[in-house]
């Protein structure tokens, strides 16, 4: 099959489901069930390799070694493709026995499906989708790792694009990912770490891009935290479809129990790149005012927003000597006033080494303006008590309601951030004293004009202070009327 013909058959999946079930509810079927399929015909695969190289020996063709994953009798995809009655158990059995026999590997990676629940799935549907992967052999040698990993990524993309609300939780712009991993530059040999990792796809583009240039990638050390379920799976699942096996999702609330801990305290990492949920209301506060792990030393952020919670845990798990951050945000944490303290304090520190402004809509369901926000624990000297502002709102393609970067936005941002110099409209390098002087605000338009960016980011400020005083006033009157009663 050509990439095309690929993509179109492993999306031509979802068609089976719609009607049955909610469309941001497709990925926790489709992803186990493709996955699935592509086990069993790799092992039938190196079954048969291990044979030819045996000359016919059945026991020798079974043994472990000859073998990625290991897959017991009776649960391979030919045993549930003869079931015709109760489809779902078989279906879950055999997931469930993969599961038990690979727990250093997959262990809980193909989720909590209701396979059984026939009000949602007959058997009918699930024969069906069954019938419908069992057209082709997903074999490596039918289809390479690249090919399908490729794919892999296009079904995430369109499910995001098909499941409307929930998209935000599992997909980050790839174009935004491409410029992201293209600035953090990782090395082989290093840690990369994403503390709200999704889909996997910034983790992922890092080995991906070492690998396109022809280094070591295999070397790469990937950790990744994500509290949804299906989400980590859809991760772990991502890795191996595109050979990546150095890799530990780890499935969990990043704020409230941090998956990487070494010595009582956070894992440090050279490289972390994140797209958080932003403006989080209910996150932990109270918690975080006594955090064990220290990650408040700029402060407490306000009880209805957790951004500067995330970047305060992003701060706290860098390596000190060579630690190096990316964050996509909502350009409203460059200059909020209810976390101006605690910005300062991040300026003062000097490790805020660039401010990126991007355009509107790369954000899935969402018209706001997106930043990249970049630190750097031991700056280069030229940059020390400097930062960089990069105004590149305009440097955007809108195409219906989402946007994206085209390759020549990429380049262009890249470079000023490479050159670190001033370009009147575009960039400006400015002092740490000038920022601070300017009460610590990082909001581009101070430093790089741009014409139509203040109006709309200032309306999305207060936009969410009104929505964060609601909810505030809301819970003082809940409080007070619970003391009248």
């Amino acid at each position: 099959m050509t990439q095309q013909e690929l993509e179109k058959y492993l999306w031509g999946a979802a068609t089976y489901l719609r009607g049955t079930i909610d469309a941001g509810d497709y990925k926790q079927y489709i992803f186990p069930l493709l996955f699935f399929k592509r086990i069993s015909d790799v092992y039938e695969e190196e079954y048969q390799i291990a044979l030819k190289d045996s000359d016919g020996d059945l026991e020798y063709a079974k043994f472990e070694e000859n073998h990625r994953f290991q897959i017991p009798d009776g649960s391979h995809w030919k045993d549930v493709r003869e079931v015709t009655v109760n489809v779902g158990m078989a279906i879950q059995e055999a997931l469930r026995s993969m599961e038990k026999a690979n727990p250093d590997t997959l262990d809980g990676i193909f989720g909590d499906a209701s396979w059984t629940n026939k009000d949602r799935l007959s058997d009918e549907i699930l024969i069906n989708l069954i019938e419908h992967f069992s057209k082709h052999n997903l074999s490596t040698e039918n289809v390479p790792r690249d090919q399908l990993g490729d794919a892999y990524e296009y079904l995430i993309k369109e499910f995001a694009d098909d499941s409307g609300h929930t998209a935000a939780e599992f997909y980050t712009n790839r174009t935004v990912v491409r410029l992201m991993t293209l600035i953090m530059d990782p090395q082989p040999g290093e840690s990369v770490y994403d503390p709200t990792c999704g889909s996997g796809g910034l983790l992922l583009n890092c080995a991906l891009q070492l690998k396109d240039t022809d280094k070591e990638y295999r070397t790469l050390k990937l950790y990744g935290q994500e509290i949804n379920l299906i989400t980590s799976s859809i991760a772990r699942m991502n890795m191996f479809m595109h050979g990546i096996e150095e890799f530990d999702v780890f499935r969990g609330d990043t704020l409230a129990n941090p998956g990487f801990i070494e010595y009582d305290e956070l894992k440090k990492f050279n490289v972390i790149l994140a797209n958080p949920p932003y403006s989080i209301k209910r996150w932990g506060h109270d918690l975080f005012e006594n955090d064990p792990y220290g990650r408040n030393m700029w402060g407490t952020p306000p009880k209805g927003c957790a951004d500067y919670a995330f970047q305060q845990h992003i701060h706290k798990s860098l390596d000190s000597n060579n630690g190096r951050s990316i964050v996509l945000w909502p350009h409203g944490v460059l200059f909020r006033d209810k976390e101006t303290d605690m910005r300062r304090k991040m300026i003062e520190s000097d490790i805020v080494e660039c401010v990126i402004g991007l355009g509107p809509n790369l954000f899935y369901n969402s018209p706001m303006e997106a930043c990249l926000l970049i630190s750097n624990t031991n700056k280069p000297s030229d940059r020390k008590d400097k930062i960089l502002f990069i105004n590149a709102v305009k440097e955007v393609k809108q195409d219906k309601n989402i946007a994206f970067l085209e390759e020549h936005h990429i380049q262009k941002i890249f470079s000023a951030y490479k050159n670190y110099q001033n370009d009147d409209g575009f960039c400006k390098v400015a002092s740490k004293e000038e920022v601070l002087e300017k009460g610590g605000s990082l909001n581009l338009p101070v430093y790089v004009s741009n014409v139509g960016a203040k109006d709309e980011i200032l309306f999305e400020d207060a936009l969410e202070d009104w929505e964060t005083s609601s909810e505030e006033l809301n819970n003082s009157m809940t409080e007070f009327f619970g003391m009248l009663d």
